[in-house]
């Protein structure tokens, strides 16, 4: 067989961690160094059922609410932020608190408090219980409203002399949120929008290298956990490129009928999804059938977050 017919496995690029998500995990891992099991974290640390298995299994203990850890006790904030009023919880309750919140929505956080205090009514474009929404709107008790769809502008009634801004969950990209802010600049013409810079650059990447791999497949595999917004926009965008697509979060979740017949696969990562659980999923896949494995060209992420001061000092 000619080596250019041979089936395939084409790797997008990029793919899996964003920087985010690596240092998130690695404030709980450097935390079970320290300190030893049990380290309490707040929510799931990233949406990946494989990676929090594996933190539980070193001995981190994940919980709903701080009421469920001890008094004293030392808990991480998961990547996607939390509001003031757990923050106050958490100092009341006397808890040793890490703060793994990505600093890209530590920005978001931040953007939110300083448009409100200068009389800005703020809002949100977002998935409504999202712990990163509920993170962000509860940086203020009150003027920030969610947007979830345009219909939601269509009900929108301020008065013609209201400051109005709004931000973005970071895990939409620009693409997905196009409809709803060309909406809300046509609504209100004198919008104040994020700076290009506050956009999530990994949402943005990842599905990029989707549209330049869609193209060339005949089905996708996304890797990433269904709690994972944007391992899901991932699925959804391939699919809405006219290419069967699947999200899986572990090899046995695969099915030898997805590729009867296909002669290149695609593949590609959620942002919170770990290469190790990739390439298992590749070895799989191969499984089913000899393939050639190919990585794509793309954008080459060098961005790297420090850990907060109070883990390493």
């Amino acid at each position: 067989m000619n080596p250019i017919d041979s089936p395939e496995i084409l790797m997008a690029q990029p793919r899996g961690f964003c920087a985010g998500v690596d240092r998130a995990i690695n404030i709980v891992n450097e935390a079970l160094n320290r300190f030893g099991a049990p380290i309490y974290v707040r929510h799931e640390i990233v949406h990946n059922a494989y990676v929090v298995n594996e933190l539980r299994e070193k001995g981190a203990v994940f919980v709903d609410e701080l009421h469920e850890v001890p008094k004293g006790g030392i808990v991480v904030f998961s990547a996607h932020g939390v509001s003031k009023e757990v923050r106050q919880d958490a100092e009341q309750r006397g808890l040793q608190v890490y703060d793994a919140t990505c600093p890209l929505v530590t920005k978001v956080h931040l953007e939110v408090v300083k448009m409100c205090k200068e009389g800005y009514t703020v809002l949100m474009i977002g998935h409504a219980g999202h712990p990163e929404v509920e993170g962000t709107m509860g940086q203020v008790k009150e003027g920030v409203f969610l947007i979830e769809k345009i219909g939601d502008v269509e009900k929108l009634t301020f008065p013609s002399d209201t400051k109005i801004a709004f931000v973005t969950q970071t895990t939409l990209s620009v693409d997905e949120t196009k409809e709803i802010v060309d909406a809300l600049t046509s609504k209100f013409p004198k919008i104040v929008q994020p700076r290009k810079q506050d956009i999530c650059y990994a949402t943005q990447n990842r599905q990029d290298a989707v549209k330049l791999m869609a193209p060339q497949v005949e089905v996708v595999i996304v890797v990433g956990s269904k709690a994972s917004s944007n391992s899901n926009r991932l699925r959804e965008l391939s699919e809405k490129l006219g290419v069967p697509s699947y999200m899986v979060d572990a090899p046995e979740q695969l099915k030898a009928e997805w590729f009867a017949g296909k002669k290149r696969v695609g593949l590609t990562a959620g942002a919170s999804a770990p290469e190790s659980l990739a390439q298992s999923i590749v070895a799989k896949i191969q499984e089913f059938g000899p393939r050639q494995v190919r990585a794509l060209p793309g954008v080459v992420e060098d961005v790297t977050f420090s850990l907060p001061k109070n883990l390493v000092d």
